[in-house]
């Protein structure tokens, strides 16, 4: 088991880091003031394109998609260095068009798109001229078990009928927002993981109404956002289905596999930079005729923190390169394991670097608060702690029968 990177690998992660170190965190932070000073934030800011450009003639484009005729193939154990470079700035996975959740979105479309859906949604969202958002957890029944899902998808003759409602659809408030991926019950008497369909619905079919957007910590998050949407007897060709009716769960484990190591890599490189500001701080700071990093267990609490990236980033490569060499179904557990592991890790850290700076901590001078934000609610997306957990206890009983 080796992730060192390959040459490919190597190469593009040196000219991504030259990126960020040259073009992105130089404009971050007024970025961020400028958007904020909008009277309509919901809107794509001039540097972004720039900025998208620039990554795209450079070559750092697409690099999400692994042996694929459409990205820049390079591997999952190589692209997690990557997210992970991304991650320390909120504003980065966009500019290389690789932000949530259009990865996973442009990764359905590749696996299990028809010739027809690649040619309409495909090509103009691996090309950055729109994006799109996932329509699958609901507010009205727990969907942390998503055979829960109330939501439908109706076939009547050649045309399938979306009804329900879905919420903390991410990115659909972004005004390139086009396309949408509803996840719906088709076969209500079918096997358990065949009754479901996925479907593609572009934003603005009649029947399709963003009720509002979802603030997190009282945050919007423009220009993506969250929101919730409700489908009312909206009406698609049956064409419009991903792979046919009831394959949406197998297509939602194909989907999720890597989208998890992606959001797990970028949460250690926002970790790596909480790190980087606590020890800033704590050095740059005196209190008690002290420096702040000589007081209490502070000393400790950087140490740990360093071990603790560490401990995440390996199990992290370990569960790509497995993602690289065996498959979704062979980094089960890995997949579920990280998804733990990571969130928690940035959280714990986070909040450590938000105690060192006081006051400032938890004001909008630093990014620590939007970076604890993140984090927790990262345990909670693409599954909660709670059932990620349960999946490798039962994988792990299973050892034992």
């Amino acid at each position: 088991m080796d992730f060192s990177p390959s040459s490919k690998g190597q190469e593009v992660l040196t000219k991504l880091k030259s990126f960020m170190r040259e073009e992105v965190f130089p404009v971050e932070d007024q970025y961020f003031k400028d958007l904020k000073a909008q009277a309509n934030p919901w809107v794509v800011l001039p540097i972004i394109d720039e900025l998208k450009a620039k990554a795209k003639a450079q070559g750092l484009w697409n690099l999400f998609l692994p042996k694929s005729d459409y990205g820049a193939g390079i591997s999952n154990a190589d692209y997690a260095l990557m997210a992970e470079e991304m991650g320390r700035s909120f504003m980065a996975p966009e500019l290389f068009n690789c932000n949530a959740p259009d990865t996973g979105n442009m990764e359905v479309l590749v696996h299990y798109g028809s010739d027809e859906q690649k040619k309409e949604w495909l090509l103009p969202l691996l090309d950055g001229k729109i994006r799109s958002a996932f329509c699958m957890t609901e507010p009205g029944v727990a969907s942390s078990d998503a055979t829960n899902m109330e939501a439908t998808a109706t076939i009547e003759g050649d045309e399938v009928v979306l009804n329900g409602r879905k919420w903390w659809s991410t990115g659909i408030g972004h005004p390139d927002c086009k396309v949408l991926i509803f996840m719906g019950l088709t076969n209500p008497d079918g096997p358990k993981h065949a009754k479901h369909s996925m479907v593609l619905v572009p934003k603005d079919t009649p029947g399709v109404k963003v009720e509002r957007m979802l603030p997190v910590f009282g945050e919007l998050d423009e220009p993506y956002g969250h929101g919730e949407v409700s489908f009312t007897n909206v009406r698609l060709p049956k064409t419009a289905i991903i792979a046919g009716p009831g394959r949406g769960f197998e297509i939602a484990q194909g989907r999720l596999g890597p989208g998890r190591v992606h959001h797990c890599m970028r949460a250690i490189g926002a970790a790596e930079r909480a790190l980087d500001l606590m020890i800033k701080r704590a050095t740059s700071r005196e209190a008690f005729g002290k420096p702040i990093v000589n007081l209490g267990g502070n000393r400790d609490i950087i140490a740990n923190a360093r071990i603790s990236i560490e401990q995440a980033r390996l199990l992290t490569l370990k569960t790509a390169w497995l993602l690289d060499t065996k498959g979704v179904m062979g980094a089960m557990s890995e997949v579920s394991q990280i998804k733990v592991v990571v969130p928690n890790m940035l959280q714990t850290i986070v909040d450590q670097a938000i105690q060192m700076h006081g006051g400032a901590g938890v004001s909008e001078d630093f990014p620590l608060t939007s970076m604890f934000a993140y984090a927790r609610c990262l345990r909670l997306a693409d599954g909660p702690d709670e059932v990620h957990r349960g999946l490798v206890a039962k994988l792990e009983l299973l050892k034992h029968k």
